[in-house]
């Protein structure tokens, strides 16, 4: 079983937490912060893919109860959406946040307020969503906000396009890593997300944050302490691409990952501009990836019945 204190709070006393704040500020720049490296200088306000200078955009926070269950729990997981990505997938769903903009710029001090906000509420952990572009930030507010008593788990909530060098800035940092693995194929995230080099950057990512906090641990209610859990949203007629990440799960992360193979795709954004990707998940799809998982031998799959829009 997981301590019950967050890996946090030992590296912001001992000093660590500091110095990971002013590594990760100097990447920024000519920014490597992610695994785009477009080499701007957002500390002077330049931007590069993620359209983020030096402040975070924020577009809302709260409880979030469509979360997997061991991060729900019975108060919820406490959100925090990052406005822009460095993704920027074609169809994603949440468009208006990612490739629209909605948000508002923040001084760090307001993010350190919206942790202890969320705590206040009664909420597990602290949930970031898309925030790798937003890493220094992020590191920054955690003093202010681990002065005012926080003292829920981090968790990193990632499309998994990443840098391995500020992924290691966060060791003893973040308690949760939940990448989402998309794409086996390069043909693939290079046609629906610029990035023909997505697969080899998530798995070398995901292999890191498992290094960094192992299978997921539970506490004795059953919520998430400490550890890695995927989520593969599966896409019509990409069954291939399902059983090869789920392949690389069980045999080169392990066996015992916590898996949310994701039913919910839809056409959203600008899905309809490619013909395979126009139609809503079927059950023949969904019930095709989750065989190639058990195929695969991984067994802590995520329990919740899916709903299909036909």
């Amino acid at each position: 079983m997981a301590s019950s204190e967050p890996a946090y709070l030992n590296t912001y006393r001992s000093g660590t937490l500091k110095a990971r704040i002013r590594a990760a500020y100097s990447v920024l720049r000519s920014c490597r912060i992610c695994a785009r490296e477009c080499g701007v200088n957002r500390l002077k306000g330049e931007t590069g893919f993620c359209r983020t200078g030096k402040y975070p955009v924020v577009s809302s926070y709260s409880p979030h109860f469509g979360e997997e269950d061991p991060l729900v729990g019975t108060g919820g997981s406490g959100t925090i959406f990052i406005t822009h990505c460095n993704l920027l997938c074609v169809f994603c769903q949440n468009y208006d946040i990612s490739h629209e903009g909605q948000g508002h710029t923040l001084a760090v001090a307001a993010l350190s307020e919206m942790m202890i906000r969320l705590q206040d509420m009664g909420c597990h952990n602290i949930n970031f969503v898309s925030p790798s572009h937003v890493v220094p930030q992020i590191l920054a507010a955690l003093p202010g906000a681990i002065s005012r008593g926080l003292r829920v788990p981090l968790v990193y909530n990632t499309g998994g396009y990443e840098s391995i060098e500020t992924l290691k800035l966060l060791e003893g940092v973040f308690d949760i890593y939940m990448p989402d693995f998309k794409f086996w194929d390069p043909e693939l995230s290079q046609r629906y997300c610029q990035a023909g080099d997505y697969p080899e950057k998530a798995r070398k990512a995901i292999l890191e944050m498992h290094r960094q906090v192992g299978d997921l641990e539970l506490d004795e209610k059953g919520i998430a302490r400490k550890g890695l859990l995927i989520r593969h949203l599966v896409m019509p007629g990409c069954a291939k691409d399902s059983a090869a990440i789920m392949k690389f799960i069980a045999e080169e992360v392990s066996r015992n990952t916590y898996v949310n193979v994701m039913a919910q795709y839809r056409p959203c954004g600008e899905a309809r501009k490619f013909p395979e990707l126009g139609r809503s998940l079927s059950p023949e799809d969904y019930d095709e990836a989750l065989a190639g998982a058990r195929k695969a031998g991984l067994t802590r799959l995520d329990g919740r019945r899916p709903k299909f829009l036909l």
